[in-house]
């Protein structure tokens, strides 16, 4: 098998690569392809060294896979020209996912919408794939009707900017507070604007805004919420409201969920049905203050659900609280899960 993974200098293609090594294909032929600057670099996997090499190389190497974490421009330009080369392309930036001709897959709920001839297929965003794989199964058993969701997003899902943002902005305020403790700028040119991915400090600060901001005043990261959710679950007529909100976390995203149901629903069967959906881990026991935390699901595959309970305010309703890296199941693992269900169709 050979593999490309365009884009894995960044920090999703470095996460690519380690759930590469961990799923088994360590011994299989990597491809790590990345921009002009990159070209020449040698990145560790498993017990050897890649070499960089550029994209329109990897697309002359013919690889089976490729699997993009490069941006939607990179994408537009080159999943193409793979597809034509014979590639599979899992590609995991908004380029192709609202495209009614491409398949959009969690795979625990829809793979089957990937047919034989199909060569580009979109990765989810990263804040619905959790949410969808928390609801699949609820979805199927009462039909959902409405969605209010909340997320709480980390920085990692911005880039390694924002990571590199958050540590210097911390290093500022060590600094501030050793030299008389002055007031943190709420806007950051005393740190330069090179070191900015946000308008405005994330350390000890959050701010409701994630994406670019539309006409209607929703971001674009709200509306993939609602575009994305409807594609996957195959269900155009779910209404779904959605803020979404940047903390200073770096383990993964939160999301408060809440879902109105067409059919009423028993809480005992409604946990049961969570607790035993494939790749959902039910952590959620109050009397032990139990229930998922963004440090908990770092570096781990699993979505985590917590905080279980009926609406009150509003029949057939329900709250969760849903966690997980987004990193790797809200985009690096689920690209290669994809990848593993396609290779096991091959037999």
């Amino acid at each position: 098998m050979k593999i490309a993974v365009v884009g894995a200098t960044g920090l999703v293609g470095g996460v690519m690569l380690k759930v590469l090594e961990e799923r088994g294909f360590a011994d299989n032929e990597i491809i790590a392809a990345a921009s002009a600057k990159s070209i020449g670099k040698h990145i560790p996997f498993a017990d050897r060294s890649l070499t960089v090499v550029s994209v329109d190389d990897a697309i002359a190497m013919r690889p089976d896979f490729a699997i993009f974490s490069a941006g939607a421009a990179a994408s537009r330009q080159y999943a193409p020209l793979f597809a034509a080369a014979g590639t599979t392309v899992i590609d995991n930036s908004s380029a192709w996912r609202k495209d009614v001709d491409k398949p959009l897959v969690v795979p625990e709920i829809n793979i089957d919408v990937v047919k034989e001839y199909d060569r580009i297929i979109a990765n989810p965003n990263c804040s619905t794939i959790q949410m969808v794989l928390a609801l699949s199964g609820l979805h199927k058993h009462y039909g959902i009707k409405r969605l209010v969701i909340s997320t709480y997003q980390s920085i990692t899902g911005t880039g390694i900017k924002a990571v590199h943002q958050l540590q210097e902005e911390e290093a500022w305020h060590a600094e501030q507070v050793r030299n008389a403790g002055h007031e943190m700028p709420t806007q950051l040119s005393a740190m330069g604007e090179h070191s900015q991915a946000y308008p405005y400090q994330i350390f000890r600060n959050l701010f409701p805004h994630g994406g670019d901001f539309q006409e209607d005043g929703y971001t674009t990261e709200e509306q993939k919420l609602v575009d994305e959710t409807r594609k996957i679950l195959r269900a155009p007529d779910i209404a779904v409201t959605a803020t979404v909100a940047r903390v200073p976390v770096v383990g993964g995203h939160s999301e408060a969920v809440n879902v109105e149901f067409h059919k009423e629903f028993d809480i005992a069967e409604a946990r049961r049905i969570i607790a035993t959906t494939p790749g959902i881990v039910l952590y959620d026991d109050p009397e032990r203050l139990q229930y998922p935390m963004p440090i908990m699901s770092e570096s781990r595959d699993e979505v985590f659900v917590g905080r279980v309970r009926r609406d009150l305010s509003q029949p057939r309703s329900l709250n969760l609280w849903v966690v997980a890296d987004n990193l790797r199941k809200g985009a690096a693992t689920n690209a290669i899960q994809i990848m593993q269900e396609l290779i096991n169709r091959m037999g």
